[in-house]
């Protein structure tokens, strides 16, 4: 079947997606326009207000229709401490999971040269600026452990050093509830190097 040039654009749009292939963006497409239209106009309004509403806080990067954002604004929150995260999703992952009461900074990516992303395409100059304040005590690199994940944590211990901020990695290793048996070496050979007394 030959769709229309304009449902073709609509599948090819959907496609930009995390996870979505082609199939996937054609069922999406179609559903929508079989049964869901007043849901789909829907979508799109709301995704157009959030294209045009939803910036970055000024102080941690994350995403936000204020210029301060609410988690930057709360006096409860330790300013002392901040855990540095390589995207807005990883802010959200923190908060629902762990009992974390310090402040972020969102990189919005992580370094990677061959690909044209610099220290200053990340937001680095802004990091340093509130590591040079003298109110942060300790930063928590929360980077993923990917080869520029890794290499991007690097810079940020090195930054923390010149600062003489306290600089802590998030601790990998066996998931809980997880057997041996199915753990990668390379996860349970950091698991076994970064073991603790228990």
């Amino acid at each position: 079947m030959n769709p229309s040039p304009l449902l073709a654009e609509l599948i090819a749009a959907l496609q930009f997606l995390p996870g979505i292939g082609p199939k996937s963006a054609q069922r999406i497409a179609f559903h929508l326009l079989e049964n869901n239209r007043d849901k789909a106009r829907r979508l799109a309004d709301v995704m157009r207000k959030a294209v045009d509403d939803i910036g970055q806080c000024a102080q941690c990067r994350t995403f936000s229709e204020r210029e301060v954002c609410d988690l930057c604004q709360n006096p409860v929150r330790d300013r002392s401490l901040i855990c540095v995260v390589e995207s807005p999703l990883d802010v959200a992952a923190i908060e629902q999971a762990a009992d974390f009461k310090g402040r972020y900074f969102v990189l919005l990516g992580r370094l990677s040269p061959i690909d044209g992303i610099t220290p200053e395409r990340i937001g680095m100059p802004l990091l340093e600026q509130r590591l040079a304040s003298g109110e942060i005590t300790e930063m928590v690199v929360a980077t993923g452990t990917t080869m520029e994940g890794e290499a991007t944590a690097h810079y940020l211990k090195e930054l923390a050093q010149q600062m003489s901020v306290r600089a802590t990695r998030i601790a990998y290793g066996v998931p809980v509830g997880g057997d041996l048996e199915f753990v990668d070496g390379s996860t349970l050979s950091r698991a076994l190097a970064s073991r603790h007394d228990y």
